[in-house]
């Protein structure tokens, strides 16, 4: 199945998160953790910008750029620290509970990312022109999406969706989207800066 995300002006939306969950899927039972995923830190920001990753899943925070960094995130889905670093720490960091995990850098407070950490057994992350897709079993599910700039007065999203076996379903969705939204990239009075030294 695949589908195609767009907001209200009809412009392709980037790094929306879909789930998908089997309606006779025991809620007890959870996805296992995926291989282990990696945020990178490039050009003073976190690439990707939003990570979706199962439960337990390890994820690495290497730091690619040539100055220092320091992640952190007050998230109650995860609270961790990585202080001042270059390179890229011993150990990564486990993501052992569902919830949205945002992202900064103590020193640069522009940046920001998301770890979307999820039990459903099926998800997927929109490109760059707003498409995604994913194979699942013939069935009944809830389909959901999440990106970090919907719109709270918005709907909640969960639908319905009868996966058919050999019948391709192509799904179309609208999100509403906040107008004024963090990119997690620098400003543009910095981005030519050359950072050769510390922050």
């Amino acid at each position: 199945m695949q589908g195609e995300v767009r907001d209200t002006d009809g412009i392709p939306v980037a790094d929306v998160v879909i789930t998908l969950v089997p309606t006779s899927a025991d809620p007890s039972v959870s996805a296992a953790g995926r291989k282990t995923a990696v945020v990178d830190q490039k050009g003073r920001e976190f690439l990707p910008h939003v990570l979706a990753v199962g439960v337990g899943t390890d994820v690495k925070f290497p730091n690619s750029d040539r100055i220092h960094h320091h992640v952190y995130s007050f998230s109650p889905a995860k609270r961790f620290e990585i202080k001042l670093y270059k390179g890229t720490p011993a150990e990564p960091v486990r993501f052992d509970r569902t919830g949205v995990v945002v992202l900064g850098c103590n020193i640069h407070d522009w940046m920001v990312g998301y770890v979307f950490v999820t039990a459903a057994p099926h998800f997927a992350i929109a490109d760059a022109a707003g498409v995604w897709s994913m194979e699942v079993p013939a069935g009944d599910y809830t389909l959901d999406l999440w990106h970090p700039d919907l719109e709270r007065i918005q709907e909640p999203f969960a639908r319905s969706v009868v996966v058919s076996e050999g019948r391709p379903l192509n799904l179309h969705h609208t999100l509403v989207l906040k107008r004024l939204r963090r990119s997690g990239k620098p400003p543009a009075s910095r981005q030519e800066e050359d950072y050769l030294g510390e922050p």
